[in-house]
């Protein structure tokens, strides 16, 4: 079984349709790249998903139908995402932003919070040894107490990358996490999300511009055009079919052996 299908995911805001008939599945532990030009509808299949925007058609998560059910019910059944522009809260630490990640894996009361038991200590101290090993493995320990909203804008999708992470997802939803990124930076979080398909078995939707890193790392592309997809296979495959190219550089025929590049 898939460890997410859709089927004929549709999604109109008034008059203007967004997605129209999406239909899609990821296995487990693979990461598969979602491409397409601006506006082609990449984001809005990922608010379907993680409850933010609620379309027409099904969305299932192994096998459990999670379409109209809200964001926070969704992320407790095990999918994160990133974002954009990483929405991250800069008056708190890295670590207490990694442990807001941690909210649907915490098991205590208000009450026993109020008179801080001993087995609130004792989850408190277990939420943050997760979240350590997370700062650990995405390689941020010298920045574990520094407030976010201080430090530079590819650190800071890093830490929401990492965020993502602490809810142990077994589905990670990923938004251009290269954007606004520089050169070292993309190398880090490529090897980053190697590691999260090898050593951890996470399936993953990625959203990415930079075809290089999709041709690289995918194990799948599925191309997005005007809310259809235009494409769907293996990365070699899919980047010299004549319709990517055509969508991507505005023109193309079949004889056209162009590639579509970074």
């Amino acid at each position: 079984m898939a460890e997410l299908t859709i089927e004929s995911l549709r999604l109109r805001f008034g008059g203007l349709v967004v997605l129209d008939g999406i239909s899609l599945a990821i296995e487990a532990g693979e990461l598969l790249a979602l491409i397409g030009p601006n506006g082609a509808g990449k984001t809005s299949v990922l608010n379907c998903i993680s409850g933010i925007y609620r379309g027409e058609g099904a969305i299932r998560f192994r096998g459990q139908g999670i379409g109209g059910r809200p964001p926070h019910d969704i992320a407790q059944l095990g999918i994160a995402r990133t974002f954009q522009h990483g929405e991250l809260f800069p008056q708190m630490t890295v670590l207490e932003n990694l442990l807001i990640g941690r909210h649907s894996h915490i098991r205590t009361n208000p009450l026993s919070e109020m008179l801080f038991l001993p087995t609130v200590r004792r989850e408190e101290l277990r939420q943050r040894e997760a979240a350590e090993k997370i700062i650990d493995f995405v390689e941020l320990e010298r920045y574990r107490h520094t407030r976010v909203g201080g430090l530079p804008f590819g650190t800071q999708k890093l830490v929401g990358f990492a965020r993502a992470l602490a809810l142990e997802p077994a589905l990670l939803l990923l938004d251009e996490p290269s954007a606004g990124l520089n050169r070292d930076e993309r190398e880090d979080l490529a090897r980053f999300i190697l590691r999260i398909k090898h050593q951890l078995g996470i399936a993953m939707i990625w959203i990415e511009h930079d075809m290089q890193m999709v041709a690289d790392l995918a194990d799948r592309i599925c191309v997005l055009d005007y809310g259809r997809i235009l494409a769907e296979g293996h990365p070699a495959d899919v980047l010299k079919h004549p319709e990517v190219i055509r969508a991507y550089l505005g023109s193309a025929n079949e004889n056209d052996d162009r590639e579509v590049k970074p």
